[in-house]
């Protein structure tokens, strides 16, 4: 088990000296008030965010002065998949990952590394020669630990936390990925052995959308308690928590809590935003590959949230925080997918082009309601 308290203790010191260089001279009371959701709860779980590419490269932007007043995690959006840090066997792009940590140390931030062995955003040329065939098993599983020894060696002992494996599974049923179909299910075993041997200190995390299905639920807890009894490191589990305004119920998120708790896991939320728009799709579905035509009946509000579904937001949000301070002696981590709404991803997934709404800033990178709300769920 990971000690949170590790990344938190100076947080209150890190929010002074970062409203030092970004706030000008306002008074020692002004700048002690203004140190982000970090602060709010602080005793409780780790608030992180994920940093896009747009941020990282913008280095020193607004953006990123807003993410160190409020955050104490952060996970890299897309630059540590692979397709972005590995494009070609023999080509590696360091910059953006490189950056990432040097925010995160200068920071102190808890970092998590997102993700290694998933089946998407990987070119095809990890997977298949030149006539198109599917690699052998064993060239697979030197590829799988060669990429792995590299990404995870590299910043040993910096990044705390790795998403190890990501979404192997469609509801109780293993994902018919490249790597499932060329290693076998033990690919999965095989990922987080190489993860443990780069560095043994770090929490390894098995990462997945809708895990609040309980079929899903059932057999990645049967995976990796099967993988525990032979020894293999997995410390927790990262509920995505893409969540819409109407669903799923809090009772189902809180029994999918107990249910990881219970099989001896910590629970880390992962990449929580909530939806706003018109739903299409089954609560927590975030398969990329799911893709919709634009209608403009599923984009009603182009110009601005209105009121009552700003209130519905800070609502929905309020009452999940809830959730997780009651649960904090399982929780970790709470990450939300995005720090401000201009760049969310949820702009483009599933309809590409719509206007959302789902975290806790707004385009303008101003506190939302539902912000203000939970800042208050500390006092």
């Amino acid at each position: 088990m990971m000690d949170r308290r590790k990344f938190l203790t100076n947080s209150g010191m890190l929010a002074l000296s970062t409203c030092l260089t970004s706030c000008g001279g306002n008074s020692v009371a002004s700048l002690i008030e203004n140190t982000g959701l970090k602060a709010a709860f602080k005793d409780k779980f780790s608030v992180g965010t994920a940093i896009s590419t747009k941020s990282l490269s913008e280095y020193g932007s607004k953006q990123l002065k807003l993410i160190a007043q409020e955050f104490n995690a952060i996970t890299a959006e897309n630059d540590f998949k692979w397709e972005m840090l590995r494009p070609s066997p023999n080509h590696w792009h360091w910059d953006l990952a490189d950056k990432f940590v040097e925010f995160g140390l200068n920071n102190n931030m808890q970092m998590v590394g997102h993700a290694l062995v998933w089946h998407s955003q990987i070119p095809e040329s990890v997977f298949f020669n030149q006539k198109k065939q599917l690699l052998p098993r064993t060239q697979l599983l030197t590829m799988m630990e060669e990429h792995t020894n590299t990404v995870v060696g590299r910043y040993r002992g910096k990044i705390q936390v790795w998403d190890v494996v990501n979404e192997a599974f469609k509801q109780g049923n293993w994902r018919k990925s490249h790597w499932y179909n060329g290693i076998g299910e033990d690919y999965f075993e095989h990922a987080f052995r190489f993860a443990e041997a780069a560095d043994p200190k770090a929490q390894l995390i098995y990462n997945d959308y809708g895990m609040d299905d309980p079929s899903k639920q059932q057999r990645v807890i049967e995976v990796i308690n099967n993988c525990k009894r032979k020894g293999v490191k997995i410390d927790g589990i990262g509920m995505q928590s893409h969540l819409h305004l109407d669903g799923p119920s809090i009772n189902e998120i809180e029994r999918s809590i107990l249910a990881y708790a219970n099989a001896g896991l910590r629970v880390n939320i992962t990449e929580l935003e909530i939806d706003v728009l018109p739903k299409i799709e089954d609560y927590g579905n975030a398969d990329i590959g799911n893709k919709y035509a634009y209608r403009k009946e599923l984009d009603p509000y182009k110009k601005a949230l209105p009121l009552a579904m700003e209130q519905k937001l800070a609502q929905r949000y309020e009452d999940v925080f809830k959730l997780y301070v009651k649960h904090s002696d399982k929780i970790d981590r709470v990450t939300l997918w995005g720090t401000s709404d201009d760049e969310s991803w949820k702009n483009d997934f599933p309809i590409k082009g719509r206007t959302n709404y789902p975290l806790l800033f707004d385009r303008n990178q101003q506190p939302k309601l539902a912000h203000r709300r939970l800042k208050k769920l500390s006092l």
